[in-house]
């Protein structure tokens, strides 16, 4: 994975934005739908499924950045942002279950010549929900307080 400083430095890396409840609930809709379609598909087309499953966990956890104010266009550097910043919030296994779906999504999405491993697909879209329900869990209870905190401790990591 990728460092904290090296993903403030990226000109799509992390950085401070406006927060924005708009936005969170709108990428909260977007990893709801991204559930159905991960339930829709799975029987039919499993590597779509797969990439459903893991936006369903990412853009809830976007959801909550952008509660916070927090840009990242680089995926690897979200999930470590997670990783270093809300885990006061996310306990390690929820850690372990985005970053195992973030896998398999790569996997799914750009070789066509491998496979993800079933006992990887069901792993993760058995856990998808349970992750969406943890984000929306974290939206309704961050506060100011907190959000205060994780942007002062990212605000030593980004440049001047």
């Amino acid at each position: 994975m990728a460092s904290i400083k090296w993903c403030c430095a990226q000109k799509e890396g992390i950085r401070l934005i406006e927060p924005s409840d708009n936005l969170a609930s709108g990428y909260m809709k977007m990893a709801e739908d991204a559930i159905g379609t991960m339930n829709r598909e799975r029987n039919y087309n499993p590597a779509f499924a797969v990439s459903a499953c893991y936006y369903s966990m990412y853009y809830s956890l976007y959801s909550i950045m952008m509660k916070i104010g927090i840009k990242c266009e680089i995926h690897s550097c979200s999930l470590e942002f997670m990783r270093r910043f809300l885990n006061k919030f996310y306990s390690s296994e929820y850690i372990k279950i985005i970053e195992r779906a973030f896998g398999c999504r790569g996997i799914a999405q750009y070789y066509v010549d491998k496979v993800v491993r079933r006992e990887d697909s069901d792993f993760i879209m058995l856990k998808a929900p349970f992750f969406l329900s943890k984000s929306k869990e974290i939206l309704s209870k961050i506060n100011q307080k907190d959000i205060q905190e994780v942007r002062k401790g990212l605000s030593l990591f980004l440049p001047e």
